[in-house]
């Protein structure tokens, strides 16, 4: 059997209930295995034992939900019950049961081994509940383990954390992996010690830990019979070790304490988890290594080429602490033996403290100097505020081994300079059609504050004017402290429905209770979707909110959605509930601001990516809306994405300029763009899914790509490193696993890390994979410093910031680059923003020195063959082809299968990008059989003339040819070849206008119904959104008026408006005297004169200037409202440009390439 279902038995049961053999597995998936692996141990010990989970979900722990529910059928054959809390605090209620078990009569089972998990700030939050669990204590045949979600660089948080001081204080040991390859062992070691002694047990899963991914061999995976353990004889004190009952408050609880603290250290005596690597009797530094921090420590002296064998001729042994708390005696041992100690750990220096104090008193000749944070004249050695990895521990190494006279190869020595580019950030965005991109809107006057959810990415945002932030559940409770000393008597706070249900439905009592005066905007998502969408734990629906909030006392309550018609508030709802459509938010927010007291205003609609997953699993999928841009009718102005906020919405180059169309696969429709003024969008109902181009030729791709050659590549005797560079959401996780289990599948030692935060909204995300031949020699997942042999840049925004050009080293890094720009959240809100492809570009071509960089446009590619979807599987394809990817591609091909989503679109995608690497010619053939097209020999002249001729007549036509001939004379006259292309494209830009006869024109040409008809299928429906001008009065209430819907009984009308067109101007023209058109030939007339002043006065001092006010027709684009504003800017623009004119020694204003070039025209 191939495929998910089987790599999920694999990872789960070899080496537990089946034979060994190699897996690949990430520390979320280990995580499942231990209990798996611990119920199996008992059931081969005879105890008949059950096992229980709960915590709530977080990151970097966001997925364990997930991971358990998919291995459900395993958990419950195993008897492992999985059981989601709403909280973290009371997930650790629910655990402090499971201990009462075995000592309760009506006991079904021997005892019951829980896990409790929670990201940092839920440690923080449930330190009562898991210090009352600790002191009461753990069932002798049960156990608890604490797994804490540390953020350690606090990628996804909003502040890093590292909870080991916080269980410490609770009386826990605490236990530090260093590798997912300890996670089994670590946790059976954690719940044999929690049964010995009583206490509750925490494991730090720290991010670069848990989201890393490791390849197995079978030895290791034989663990259940290596993790066979020595029960001490625990001296249990007169009141025992255990949960027990009655069990009353008083001093008693700290007294067992302490003789729980004695088991623990009596057990990890008899049982080691640290290990002394390379043993020197009495070594002259010991180098003690905690967690994570090991792998650094040994990839550090790795690149440095110095052995255990080399360390210990000199008197250097490493230690690897896997236990953080208490110190174990064989540390304090070896420490005590050593001339020297260097702690290595990472942030607070936990192990370095205890070590000082459990030392301190021994005679001074005995002691060791212990070092860390700190050297010996306490100046700094290691930092405590950033993750460590090996570049920054080169320095402190190199000075320690220098002094002792050990050889130290370059890698030691500082190098690789990275300077800032200073280019903008691919930061996340919201989803297209997110629900918190119109939810978190607010009107002029008003602030709104942060709360946990993706909703935060409206501080983003400086019109939303949203900024503060708390612990989750206590969102809005700071106006409390904050609003009497302020002038402000109002503000908005947004509350994610996850939030409410977990804690927040507390903070709105609070606010009730007081009285202050705030709205609290509850976005209704049904979904946790910063996590990957899990359900809400628990039921609550939008009825069950009315009511909950009208039962703490909020008496006005709005309730908003796209939908308000599918209400019906007689089933269940609070009384006195308005409903309100999404369009009324302003007008709503400006009433409830002026308010007194607390209200709620509850902003339903699905999340967008969940409604997208949710269409995927359907079957048949549902019929939806598709939204559509008529390339010819759109301006250009970016009126739409700045009303909308929505990334589905991306620029275009045409042959006249820059225009905007949806991107198909990023939309959700949402059909939030319509609130842009614009007749070009169309919306397209029965749409179907237009097959991939490619899918006809799917097997003469296939077969024209196996007879390519293969590239000769190999790996070496160091690990191959590769960096994979790209966009949230667009498949860089995919190419990174489709990697790595390639490699796993050759037998390959395999590392992997992704790095995503929020990078699912669309921001930066990077997968790190490292492949070995020895498996001993990969100490960790992360690419370092100047370490990649390959980077696959997905997004070349991504690939050339600071932390990308980093893992670059010039003359060995291969680069494979997609040179598509994908805009930037900052671009909707700007539309003469760019991104410099051909910069950004050089800059990575400059970084990787003599190695040529390889790059290609996928994304235009993949519209061609298989669909923008899976452009990263076709950079892939691409990529491995150039031989940037060390495996077979047989290997890769049976990931891809086993990857078990899309397979043969995916291996199709990889056989595009093959081709293309290797036989760009024949792939090209094989789309476009026919020859080219002859290029346009007339260029762009004869372009906008042919133009200009359907849009009116010849004479119109010539009318511009006449213009522009008079400025090729002017050109001439002034010995520059800069003006008549100039006037040709603007005075262009002015002549086509589109007015309603060119609406029409365009909306219902022949052209534009195929094109529908080739995207969206035969019984693809149109729908045009317009604003007719002669509409009554009373459809005009607004400044910005909005568009109606009409169906295809229109096209024949809009084919006899277009008919009408000769009248354009003329007496008989119907709209010749409305406000627009009175305002556009006023606006061709100056131009016209101006133009003409220019062609005669213009020398070449004034040249520069006199192009500045021949591009103003640039400037005026859009419709209604949108290019009356933009005219009036162009209007005073000129006055400025003129006065300038006039006075030519001012010199023109300086451009800086940050490349916001005013786009070209758009007829």
């Amino acid at each position: 059997m191939n495929g998910p279902a089987s790599e999920l038995e694999a990872r789960y049961r070899r080496g537990i209930s089946e034979a060994a053999g190699p897996a690949l597995l990430n520390g979320t998936q280990a995580l499942v295995r231990m209990l798996l692996a611990q119920a199996e141990k008992d059931r081969r010990d005879g105890l008949a034992t059950a096992g229980f989970v709960s915590g709530y979900r977080g990151s970097p722990l966001g997925g364990v939900d997930q991971e358990l529910w998919r291995a459900g059928a395993l958990l419950k054959e195993a008897d492992v019950h999985f059981t989601p809390a709403i909280n973290e605090d009371l997930a650790a209620t629910a655990i402090i049961g499971t201990q009462k078990v075995a000592s309760d009569p009506e006991r079904l089972r021997d005892g019951v081994f829980a896990m409790w998990y929670g990201k940092g700030p839920g440690v923080d939050r449930s330190g009562d509940a898991l210090k009352h669990g600790n002191f009461y204590g753990a069932s002798p045949h049960g156990g608890v383990l604490v797994v804490a979600g540390d953020d350690h660089g606090c990628v996804s948080s909003s502040m890093s954390h590292q909870s080991d001081m916080a269980l410490m204080a609770w009386g826990m040991p605490v236990i530090h992996p260093a590798s997912v390859d300890d996670y089994v062992r670590f946790g059976l070691w954690g719940w044999a010690l929690s049964r010995c002694s009583g206490l509750w047990v925490g494991f730090k899963a720290i991010s670069e830990t848990v989201e890393s991914s490791v390849s197995m061999a079978g030895p290791q995976l034989d663990e259940i019979e290596a993790c066979r353990f020595v029960a001490p004889e625990a001296k249990p004190g007169p009141d025992g070790l255990h949960w027990r009952w009655p069990d009353l408050p008083g001093p008693q609880l700290e007294q067992r304490m302490r003789h729980k603290r004695a088991a623990a250290i009596e057990f990890a005596s008899r049982n080691p988890l640290d290990q002394l690597l390379a043993p020197v009797s009495q070594p002259r530094l010991l180098i003690a290594a905690v967690g994570k921090a090991y792998g650094d420590v040994m990839e550090a002296l790795r690149l440095a080429g110095l052995p255990l064998r080399k360390l210990a001729e000199h008197g250097v042994a490493i230690a690897k602490i896997g236990l953080v708390s208490p110190l174990s005696p064989q540390l304090q041992q070896w420490a005590r033996a050593a001339v020297e100690v260097f702690v290595v750990e990472e942030k607070a220096a936990v192990v370095e403290g205890l070590l000082k104090d459990s030392l301190y008193n021994l005679p001074l000749l005995e002691r060791p100097q212990i070092i860390g944070k700190y050297d010996e004249k306490h100046d700094p050695l290691l930092p405590d505020d950033v993750e460590l990895n090996p570049e920054l521990l080169r320095t402190a190494l190199a000075r320690l081994l220098g002094r002792l006279g050990v050889p130290l190869a370059a890698a030691l020595r500082p190098q690789l300079h990275i300077v800032d580019s200073g280019l903008p950030k691919r930061t996340p965005y919201f989803c297209s059609g997110c629900p918190h991109n119109t939810s978190t809107q607010l009107p002029a006057g008003s602030r709104a504050q942060l709360g946990i959810g993706c909703h935060a990415l409206a501080a983003q945002i400086p019109e939303r004017n949203t900024s503060g932030s708390v612990q989750m559940g206590g969102e809005g409770v700071d106006w409390i402290g904050h609003s009497p000393f302020v002038s402000g008597e109002h503000i908005f706070q947004n509350l994610g429905d996850g939030t409410f249900f977990h804690s927040g439905q507390l903070a709105i009592r609070q606010a009730v209770a007081v009285g202050v005066n705030i709205t609290y905007k509850i976005l209704y998502n049904d979904a946790v979707a910063m996590t990957g969408g899990q359900p809400v734990d628990g039921s609550l629906s939008v009825a069950q909110l009315t009511r909950l909030v009208e039962a703490e006392g909020v008496r006005h309550i709005y309730l908003m959605s796209p939908t308000p018609q599918l209400y019906r508030l007689d089933q269940g709802y609070a009384a006195g509930v308005q409903v309100r459509h999404r369009d009324q938010l302003d007008a709503v927010q400006r009433e409830l601001r002026a308010l007194p007291g607390v209200s709620v205003l509850i902003y339903d609609q699905v999340c967008a990516m969940e409604e997208r997953r949710r269409r995927k699993k359907a079957r048949p999928a549902p019929a939806r809306v598709k939204m559509l841009i008529n390339e010819q009718v759109c301006e250009g102005c970016g009126d739409c994405q700045k009303k909308s906020n929505c990334m589905a919405i991306v620029p275009q180059e045409t042959a006249f300029g820059r225009k905007r169309k949806i991107d198909q696969e990023s939309c959700n429709s949402d059909l939030s763009c319509l609130r842009g003024f614009c007749p070009s969008f169309v919306s397209i109902r029965n749409a179907a899914e237009a097959p991939p181009p490619a899918r006809a030729l799917a097997p003469r791709i296939l077969e024209l790509a196996g007879a390519l050659a293969r590239p000769e590549t190999s790996i070496g005797d160091a690990p191959y490193e590769i960096l994979v560079a790209g966009v949230g959401g667009t498949g860089v996780v995919t190419i990174g696993g489709l990697i790595a289990l390639a490699g796993h599948i050759e037998g390959l030692g395999v590392r992997s890390l992704n790095f995503t935060g929020f990078s699912q909204k669309g921001g930066a995300v990077r997968s790190h994979v490292r492949l070995a031949r020895d498996r001993s020699t990969l100490y960790q997942a992360r690419v370092g410093h100047g370490r990649a042999d390959a980077l696959i840049a997905a997004d070349l925004l991504v690939a050339a910031s600071q932390e990308t050009l980093g893992v670059i080293q010039s003359g060995r890094t291969r680069i494979v680059a997609n040179l598509q720009e994908l805009q930037i959240g900052a671009m909707l809100r700007d539309e003469a923003k760019r991104i410099d492809v051909e910069h950004l570009r050089a800059i990575l071509q400059r970084q990787a020195g003599g190695v040529p960089l390889q790059a290609l446009q996928a994304h235009q590619l993949a519209a061609r063959t298989v669909g923008v979807k899976y452009v990263n599987v076709l950079l892939f394809g691409y990529a491995w082809q150039q031989g940037l990817v060390p495996l077979a591609c047989e290997a890769i091909l049976k990931a891809i299968e086993q990857h078990g989503v899309e397979a043969a679109s995916n291996a199709l995608a990889f056989a595009c990008g093959r081709l293309a690497a290797a036989a760009p010619d024949a792939l090209e053939l094989l789309l476009s059989p026919r020859a080219p097209s002859a290029p346009d020999a007339g260029g762009a002249l004869e372009r906008y003339a042919a133009y200009l001729e359907a849009y009116q007549d010849a004479a119109y036509a010539q009318r511009f040819r006449d213009w522009v001939a008079r400025a090729a004379q002017a050109g001439q006259r002034l010995g520059s070849d800069l003006l008549a292309p100039a006037v040709a494209e603007n005075l262009f830009k002015l002549l086509a206008y589109k007015d309603e006869y060119e609406v029409a024109r365009l909306l219902s040409s022949t052209a534009f119904r195929d094109d529908i008809r080739r995207q969206f299928g035969p019984r693809a429906q149109a729908v045009l959104h317009l604003r007719p001008p002669l509409l009554p009065e009373r459809w005009r209430r607004h400044e910005q008026p909005r568009t109606i819907a009409f169906g295809a009984w229109v096209f024949p009308l809009l084919r006899l408006l277009s008919g009408m067109r000769r009248w354009r101007g003329s007496w008989a023209d119907p709209f010749r005297y409305l406000r627009d058109h009175r305002a556009e030939r006023e606006w061709q007339q100056d131009y016209l004169r101006l133009l003409a002043q220019l062609l005669e006065r213009t020398t070449a001092a004034t040249l520069p200037r006199a192009l500045e006010l021949i591009a103003l027709p640039q400037l005026v684009r859009g419709y209604g409202p949108v290019r009356r504003q933009a005219m009036a800017l162009a209007r005073q623009r000129r006055l400025t440009l003129l006065a300038q004119y006039e006075a030519p020694e001012t010199p023109p204003a300086k451009i800086i390439p940050i490349k916001t070039a005013t786009p070209r025209q758009s007829p």
